[in-house]
């Protein structure tokens, strides 16, 4: 697996929030369909756990909730990145005998499941292939593509040892739906400090740190000129984004002020973020938590 992606001195994704309609509803999906565990709830929000002590997904269910709208900028789907094929042959032995439909797609960097939660909100399940088999061409743009996923190959390395997702299973990357790809661009490179490392058509770009073949990809194929979602929307509600150390969090406050870039500190850190520094909206309305705590 190719963990070190997902560690410093990488800025990578370590938590996504989510809103739903009904937390009932939505925690009994994710736990007996995704393979996640409760680790705390409240009333309207739950926290969901892989290893029993951290969180990668945390679900709130939101009052008088209204369905995702096209057009609306927010969410395309998160992305969960198992450890190994075997750990995603035995995802999608169990997904076929719940008869769970899914979509797929070979990228050449990776194996991937597409699903939907109750709301509709998008998830993707996926493995990485070596990061030696990866393309780059003038070691700054990685080959990306769509092809069919071979799921027997899967299958044949499927054990049957379902037992849920691994401990060891992170946020891989998230994808978004953006209003307008230049202006996020702009923001994502230049005030967060990510590199463009695929750019798909006009209309979707993908960006990481390290050399990862991307930690958020972003795209203008539903949301083009769209406006963010209302706040009693499922949907996204925001991601964290983990930094290395203090003098980058600084450097990244004082971009997003020179870019005029909303930043708000944090008095007191909600428990699934981990230690909070603040947070900001990308050009999209999306909120993002920049945190100093992760791996």
């Amino acid at each position: 697996m190719t963990t070190h992606f997902h560690k410093k001195p990488n800025t990578y994704v370590s938590h996504v929030q989510i809103k739903v309609s009904n937390l009932e509803r939505s925690l009994e999906y994710y736990i007996n369909i995704i393979g996640f565990r409760e680790l705390e709830q409240t009333e309207n929000t739950a926290v969901v756990t892989t290893d029993g002590k951290t969180s990668i997904l945390s679900i709130e269910e939101v009052v008088g909730a209204i369905p995702l709208q096209r057009g609306k900028t927010g969410l395309y789907h998160f992305a969960i990145l198992l450890p190994t094929r075997k750990d995603l042959g035995n995802f999608i032995q169990h997904i076929a005998n719940l008869n769970v439909r899914i979509g797929a797609g070979d990228h050449h960097v990776s194996e991937a499941i597409y699903l939907y939660d109750p709301d509709g909100n998008g998830i993707e399940v996926y493995v990485d292939r070596p990061k030696e088999n990866w393309i780059w061409q003038d070691d700054s743009t990685v080959y990306m593509t769509t092809e069919q996923v071979n799921i027997r190959a899967l299958l044949a390395e499927a054990d049957g040892s379902w037992q849920g997702l691994p401990a060891d299973t992170v946020m891989g990357h998230i994808h978004l739906s953006v209003a307008d790809l230049a202006k996020s661009e702009e923001f994502y490179t230049r005030a967060l400090g990510f590199e463009v490392v695929l750019r798909y058509g006009a209309q979707a770009l993908f960006i990481s740190t390290g050399k990862y073949h991307h930690h958020i990809g972003l795209n203008t194929w539903e949301s083009l000129g769209g406006s963010p979602a209302p706040a009693n929307s499922v949907g996204l509600k925001s991601f964290t984004l983990v930094l290395n150390n203090e003098a980058q969090a600084e450097k990244i406050k004082e971009n997003l002020q020179a870019m005029g870039a909303v930043v708000e500190q944090f008095d007191e850190a909600p428990k699934a973020g981990g230690s909070q520094a603040f947070s900001s909206i990308d050009p999209s309305g999306i909120r993002i938590v920049f945190t100093l705590e992760g791996e």
